[in-house]
């Protein structure tokens, strides 16, 4: 009796330590997850939380919120503001999105060729523009395109052409943003466009070329419609940063003249300034909505066929 009941205890003690092992087996992929879930919950879904939740709320950061339903949203779908704001973003958009997308395929198609000299100083080059800091290239910019002191009207009265008011006339303010962006963020958009032209096999160009196919057929017919997977990323990925646009209209242009530079990110910031917390909560989520549609509407556009 006393050896059975040993070997029933030894034979319990086996099934817990089998047991327990595959419970720690079963928990380690969860453990390793753990701080990274940890952290995604603390500064991701928690401030996303509260701020949907601030959305139906008049609060200025101090003191109890004042529920208001959907108030704020209703204030700001009828704000004229509100609507320029988009209306600026939109037209920066279109000046800055289908011109940089035009220029990085040129340039990335040049880039990509091994027959280029200085090919990796080109590179190089290229990205620059986008590590160096924005407010010190804002206030170049400034200098720059001043009406009475800047070099770009100094090289205009050389040529015998009038002075023209970049940042301070309706007309000139948003392409000089633009302007600004494009030199800024063009590098970046490049390397990811010269990625995606590596990709594709080499084989494919050689066939078109025995079949008769010039460069720029080669180019339209086989380059674009093999990058369309790129350039949708690339297309998304600048939508959102225009329509976030903040640093450049605030240090430039400060969102003048007349608000003709008032983005939608500057025009978020404007509520935070003024302690009105719930309106800009509010902002923030219609502004999600706006970018989340446009690019699923480009994603369908420009997906692939197959």
């Amino acid at each position: 009796m006393t050896a059975t009941a040993s070997a029933s205890r030894v034979l319990r003690t086996q099934r817990r330590a089998r047991g327990g092992y595959r419970l720690r087996r079963a928990l380690a992929p969860y453990l390793f997850v753990l701080p990274f879930v940890a952290v995604f919950v603390a500064f991701s879904i928690y401030p996303l939380i509260f701020t949907l939740r601030l959305s139906f709320t008049n609060w200025s950061g101090s003191g109890a919120a004042e529920w208001v339903g959907f108030g704020n949203y209703t204030y700001l779908l009828t704000n004229e503001g509100f609507w320029s704001s988009l209306g600026n973003s939109a037209v920066l958009w279109l000046l800055i999105v289908p011109v940089q997308m035009v220029l990085a395929v040129i340039v990335a198609v040049l880039l990509d060729n091994a027959k280029l000299r200085l090919r990796g100083f080109y590179r190089v080059a290229f990205i620059v523009p986008f590590v160096t800091p924005l407010v010190a290239v804002a206030q170049i910019w400034i200098v720059l395109f001043d009406q009475d002191y800047g070099a770009v009207n100094g090289v205009l009265g050389l040529l015998g052409l009038p002075d023209v008011g970049w940042l301070v006339t309706s007309e000139w303010a948003k392409p000089t943003l633009a302007l600004l962006f494009l030199w800024k963020t063009s590098g970046f958009i490049i390397i990811i466009v010269l990625s995606g032209l590596q990709s594709i096999d080499s084989d494919v160009y050689e066939a078109a070329s025995l079949d008769g196919a010039g460069r720029v057929r080669q180019l339209w017919s086989i380059t674009v419609p093999l990058l369309r997977r790129t350039l949708m990323f690339a297309v998304v990925l600048q939508t959102l940063a225009v329509f976030q646009m903040f640093a450049e209209p605030f240090v430039v242009t400060k969102g003048g003249p007349y608000g003709s530079t008032t983005t939608a990110g500057l025009y978020l910031y404007n509520h935070i300034t003024r302690a009105d917390l719930g309106t800009g909560a509010a902002n923030s989520f219609l502004l999600v909505i706006l970018v989340m549609a446009l690019s699923l509407l480009f994603v369908r556009f420009l997906r692939p066929k197959d």
